[in-house]
């Protein structure tokens, strides 16, 4: 992508998140997940409807969870322009939302045409994630302990000294248990995949790496903003049912391979999130004397951005109308 497209797309992006955050933020703490993620779903595809050139969804969040979605191999855009791939979870974190957790968030990835990684039918994935210094120690076959030991060496400290983000899931107790038994700390949040991800990437939310199995959208997307920031990840798909590793086998695709972040994310692409319902990376939507201010983070291009949009309605005698600035 030319530099003039990849700024105009940044700014589709970022009208998408914040589209999403600002539909779903009606609906946190109200206990209702799907319709949180309708609401950001409807509100994204509505923004990606205006974007030039053609955009391809490659891997969409929704289908393993029987959830509203922007579906794979869907188009969006006018078709006037270059060609782009996405990839997209228009509200990470649903039950954070529907609970009134911190930490949900309004998600996607473009990237250039062809470059980023298909899943297929492959829903989970298991994967590390870790800062620049350490994206040449990493290796998925290796025990957690060696894991821990490499990446301390890596960043000049103590395995103890390590803070490690593992979601909280059944799937994972093992792993949390001997990650602490190696005297590393752990945060164990119930979700939100990506925002461990960027807690890692982002030297200010001070976490040494994330471990564990996740969702493939997230895996993608967070692959996007880790080799904006040039960390390091690596990727195995990991189905949790037994149709789901059958499915991936028919495909022709392998359970075996491992994808760095240079095969799931190819070319050119960046990130873009915006807060739901507020947390460490980014605040919540917000009224203020009559204007909305919602929250992004940009990566892209060895950056990374935080941007404030604040969308005023100005009455005039013709009605109502928004202005977005």
């Amino acid at each position: 992508m030319q530099a003039t497209d990849i700024s105009t797309l940044e700014a589709v992006a970022l009208a998408a998140t914040r589209s999403a955050a600002v539909a779903s933020y009606a609906w946190v703490g109200r206990n209702d997940q799907k319709a949180a993620d309708a609401a950001a779903t409807a509100a994204m595809r509505a923004a990606l409807a205006g974007a030039p050139g053609r955009g391809t969804v490659v891997i969409g969040e929704g289908e393993k969870d029987d959830a509203p979605m922007l579906f794979n191999g869907e188009k969006v855009g006018t078709g006037r322009g270059p060609d782009f791939d996405i990839a997209v979870d228009p509200l990470e974190g649903t039950s954070f939302c529907a609970r009134d957790l911190p930490g949900s968030l309004a998600t996607i990835a473009f990237g250039e045409s062809g470059t980023l990684w298909s899943p297929g039918p492959g829903f989970y994935m298991d994967k590390i994630v870790v800062p620049p210094r350490a994206k040449g120690v990493i290796d998925l076959d290796d025990a957690p302990e060696r894991t821990l030991a490499k990446v301390a060496e890596a960043l000049g400290k103590k395995v103890g000294d390590l803070r490690v983000m593992i979601m909280d899931k059944p799937r994972h107790k093992e792993l949390i248990a001997r990650v602490l038994e190696a005297g590393a700390s752990v945060q164990t949040p119930a979700g939100g995949d990506v925002g461990g991800s960027l807690a890692v990437l982002l030297p200010t939310l001070d976490i040494d790496l994330l471990l564990g199995v996740g969702g493939t959208p997230e895996g993608v997307m967070t692959a996007a903003a880790v080799r904006a920031l040039g960390g390091g990840m690596l990727g195995r798909l990991a189905p949790q049912r037994d149709e789901e590793a059958d499915a991936i086998r028919a495909a022709g695709m392998s359970l075996d391979r491992v994808y760095d972040c240079t095969e799931l994310v190819a070319g050119e692409a960046f990130f873009v999130a915006t807060g739901v319902n507020g947390g460490p990376l980014l605040g919540r939507p917000r009224k203020s004397e009559g204007a909305t201010i919602a929250e992004s983070l940009l990566i892209s291009r060895g950056q990374v951005r935080h941007i404030t949009h604040t969308t005023f309605e100005l009455t005039s005698p013709a009605g109502t109308t928004k202005e977005t600035r």
